[in-house]
């Protein structure tokens, strides 16, 4: 009898082993279908509208000091559920996120491991899937170290593809717009000559990676979501066969990952839709973060702010205080040196921001350069660069916290550790300490060079672990992050809503150092921007970068009426008004767009929208009857629809719309606009002419 139950048991198993589970999303149009294949291979495919999206794809995870997990797996338990909730965000694009997925959780056994086991949960929302590896505490399982990951994304063609080149510690490129069979050919051109070029593979992509179908026009978006103690994922690309493949980031010695059961990967995501605005508004990176770990946010607010910034990029003025002469002749003490006359972060120069932001209603001042160490800081690794708390002698700490204070206005810090992590970390309680006893609640962090230890990488495992950290840190001192060079963000912002910031791409300083495409920001919402807000620090109204500092002949590839419209579809609740307070004076009807403009929102809409070419939202402002409208374009002229609908039926309101001038253009006339008011009910339609490069906003009141 024993033995025919032992039989039975086994029949059961492989019975299990070899039938393929399947779940579909709540609204039935996705299907996941997993199962083992071969040698014990796990396997998954994804369908949309029974069209495939991703065919049998391989999972894995090759080991170094253990048995890898590749395959020689049966499934011993496949589990179903279903979840649906309503949460709110403290901050975000819209005041409730629904959370509403099918999942499906399969238990894999290597019986030549010792019934090693691990888990791959996968769950199916109606705009996507997100699924990890899982690897519960057992007798067999304690430590291993990550060789590679393997997970595959098995592609059914040759899509248009929103790409950057591999590269394990900037983002900062142009995104690159072309068929995944040219790839390979384009990497060169794609790598900027001042950027990292750590580039891995001449077929190697980052996330998120925004992808076009050719034959039917789906959109597919891949990327990741809750990046915690992980190195950072990468796609190979099999330019033949269009897969791609996950590559993780070494490690000083090429050390994929370092683990201990229980743990878990992120999870893989990928967005599916056949409206490319559907992809741009998802939430599914978010879905799958855990919820906020603080049980007080009230001291984690939306922040509208000017700063001593923009006038360093340019060139206009500088962080140093003196020349990098003096402290070649190893003067230390700056209140015996000559200033250099240029220096930006003085006391007279902040107070005339304060000023600008309090007359304005402005949260905040940003002030970079205040701390000694700029004349000779990038790579440097000895701890007198930054302590992140000595001042220069012409900037007043006290004074300064006296006055922004006075006039109900905040200071933002800025941290730049040159990459000198470890420095940073001893560094980290004193100076969010300073931060506190002088005003200060939000700060700048810079990671710019190389990380030091040496070998390290940005998007590594443990450069992951220390932007947590910082992060966890500072909200033991009630301090809000906006971290710049730090590794693209995953959607942690719900669990950590203190992280209100990153830079993680190409932002506008970039428009000083040579100038970004007309293109390039109809496309970061639908790649970069998938994992949470971007501090893009848009608002420059004087594009031509000679007006400020005649050694620089850059020019902002935009119309001034566009850098309205970013505040609408560069969502963040971190906003720049970036260019300087005197250049705002002399266009004061187009500045009252950015004072009016919200941070945070009731509701987000996609009117049109296509990465590359063009984007129109719309967006209720949180808790007010207002609504703003943001539209921008690519180099090409053309005419916007914009709907109302989302208005409250039978009611007139008035709409101010800032448009591109009649003979407006991002190269040749940038600073052309024009300003109507139009009465508009929910059933108004408008027509409206976009310059090439240009874009308009709308105030709805």
């Amino acid at each position: 009898m024993q033995r025919f139950l032992l039989c039975l048991t086994f029949m059961v198993l492989i019975g299990l082993s070899a039938i393929a589970q399947t779940i579909t999303s709540p609204d039935k149009n996705l299907t996941l279908k997993f199962e083992l294949q071969g040698n014990g291979v796990p396997t998954y495919q994804l369908t949309y509208k029974q069209k495939p999206v991703i065919k049998t794809s391989k999972l894995g995870l090759e080991t170094k000091d253990v048995p890898s997990f590749m395959d020689g797996f049966t499934l011993t338990k496949s589990e179903t559920s279903t979840f649906d909730e309503m949460w709110t965000p403290v901050w975000g694009e819209e005041k409730n996120i629904r959370n509403h997925y099918n999942e499906l959780l399969v238990t894999l056994t290597q019986k030549s491991v010792k019934d090693r086991f691990i888990r791959i949960r996968f769950r199916v929302f109606n705009d996507g899937l997100g699924f990890r590896y899982e690897f519960p505490s057992q007798p067999n399982l304690n430590y291993f170290v990550i060789k590679e990951e393997h997970t595959q994304f098995a592609l059914n063609g040759d899509h248009k593809a929103f790409w950057l080149p591999g590269d394990f510690d900037t983002q900062e490129y142009e995104t690159v717009v072309s068929n995944l069979s040219e790839v390979r050919g384009k990497m060169k051109d794609a790598v900027t000559p001042n950027v990292s070029q750590t580039t891995f593979s001449p077929t190697g992509l980052q996330t998120p990676l925004m992808l076009k179908r050719n034959s039917d026009g789906l959109y597919i978006n891949i990327h990741e979501a809750a990046l915690v103690d992980y190195s950072c994922m990468s796609l190979n690309l099999d330019d033949k066969n269009f897969v791609l493949e996950s590559f993780l980031t070494p490690d000083a010695i090429g050390d994929k990952g370092y683990m201990q059961a229980p743990t878990q990967s992120p999870w893989r995501t990928v967005i599916v839709s056949d409206k490319a605005g559907d992809v741009m508004l998802s939430k599914l990176v978010y879905n799958l973060n855990e919820p906020t770990k603080f049980k007080d946010v009230s001291w984690i607010k939306p922040v509208k702010y000017v700063g001593v910034w923009w006038e360093m990029i340019t060139g206009k003025s500088t962080w140093a205080y003196t020349d990098l002469e003096n402290v070649q002749l190893g003067i230390t003490d700056y209140t015996k040196t000559k200033p250099n006359g240029k220096h930006g972060a003085n006391t007279a120069n902040v107070k005339k921001y304060i000023d600008f932001a309090a007359k304005n209603g402005f949260d905040a001042v940003l002030v970079e350069g205040w701390n000694q160490g700029w004349e000779d800081w990038f790579g440097k690794t000895k701890d007198y660069v930054f302590d992140f708390v000595t001042p220069y002698p012409d900037f007043d700490v006290k004074e300064l916290h006296r006055y922004a204070a006075s006039k109900n206005v905040k200071i933002i810090m800025h941290h730049e550790t040159s990459g000198s992590v470890r420095n940073y970390e001893r560094h980290l309680d004193t100076a969010y300490k300073f931060m506190v006893e002088n005003g200060y609640n939000a700060v700048k962090s810079g990671y710019v060079g190389q990380i030091i230890p040496r070998g390290e990488h940005h998007y590594g495992q443990w450069l992951v672990n220390h932007y947590l950290y910082t992060i966890t840190k500072a909200a033991d001192y009630k301090i809000m992050v906006n971290a710049h060079e730090a590794i693209r963000p995953t959607g942690l912002a719900r669990t950590y809503p203190n992280l209100i910031g990153n830079e993680a791409a190409r932002g506008t300083e970039y428009e000083s150092f040579g100038g970004n495409t007309p293109a390039h920001t109809t496309i970061l919402p639908f790649t970069r921007l998938i994992g949470g807000p971007m501090d893009y620090t848009p608002g420059i109204f004087q594009t031509r970068i000679n007006a400020y500092n005649p050694q620089n002949n850059s020019f902002v590839h935009t119309t001034l009426a566009k850098q309205l419209a970013l505040y609408v579809t560069m969502y963040s609740p971190l906003q720049m008004a970036a260019d300087l307070p005197e250049t705002y004076d002399k266009f004061s009807d187009a500045f009252q767009f950015i004072k009016d403009v919200a941070v945070d929102w009731d509701a987000s809409y996609a009117l049109e929208a296509e990465p590359g070419e063009y984007i129109t939202l719309a967006r209720k402002a949180k808790g007010k009857n207002e609504w703003y409208i943001g539209s921008i374009t690519n180099e090409n002229p053309r005419v916007a629809t914009v709907t109302f609908n989302y208005l409250p039926k039978g009611k007139t309101f008035e709409a101010t719309i800032y448009a591109d001038g009649k003979d407006a253009s991002f190269d040749k006339n940038p600073q052309s606009y024009q300003i109507r008011k139009v009465k508009v009910t929910s059933k108004t339609v408008l027509k409206q002419q976009v310059a090439p490069g240009g874009g308009f906003a709308v105030s709805v009141k």
